[in-house]
């Protein structure tokens, strides 16, 4: 090894150092209080993100008709709506980890869903009926599943951690539904509806 290659090598984590520092130098700026009702156990945490997913189901369950109405492919449509009464299923199965966990089934703004359902709605707008929409209604739906997915594997791991088995089957059950529908959309679109769209 070259002399400039060992003192680059030495000098990162030297590099690190002198940036953490800088970030804690400037933790007035970074430090974030926490609200006078912020959670101070895992427990509480994993309670708040599941009322978190309550709303952000229901409210998904809100959407997905629409979504379908908008799509010209049957196959599109199809997925859609088969995934609303899944997604109908998603929502009995949180009220079952609620009640497992002593807790009343009730929901909380999720601002990522009201987000990517927001976005949804600007893909419809922007786009018009026919396969470069049903490729929007695509790619927005991935994005849901994908915001799912994530929130659904950190579900079931907190429950892990808790000892809360039973909440954690139920909430991997819901997980492997959610990367089935991202895949069924994926299928959707490689062999159908991006073709079309690009022609």
């Amino acid at each position: 090894m070259k002399n400039s290659e060992k003192e680059g090598h030495t000098n990162a984590p030297q590099a690190k150092a002198n940036q953490t520092k800088a970030i804690k130098d400037n933790a007035k700026i970074n430090i974030v209080e926490p609200a006078s009702d912020a959670a101070t156990e895992l427990k509480e945490l994993f309670v708040d993100s599941l009322k978190d997913i309550y709303w952000a189901e229901n409210a998904l369950v809100g959407a997905l008709p629409k979504m379908a109405a908008n799509a010209s492919s049957p196959g599109l449509a199809s997925a859609i709506l088969e995934h609303l009464d899944i997604t109908e299923l998603q929502v009995e199965r949180l009220k079952q980890v609620f009640e497992l966990l002593g807790e009343k089934a009730e929901g909380k703004k999720c601002e990522a869903m009201a987000g990517l359902l927001k976005e949804g709605d600007s893909i419809l707008e922007e786009t018009t009926p026919g396969p470069v929409r049903d490729a929007g209604i695509i790619a927005a739906s991935q994005k849901i599943e994908h915001y799912e997915i994530a929130t659904y594997g950190t579900l079931a791991a907190f429950a892990k951690t808790l000892g809360e088995n039973d909440a954690a089957k139920l909430l991997t059950q819901t997980l492997a539904e959610e990367k089935e529908a991202d895949c069924i959309l994926n299928d959707v679109a490689l062999n159908v509806v991006n073709i079309v769209a690009a022609e």
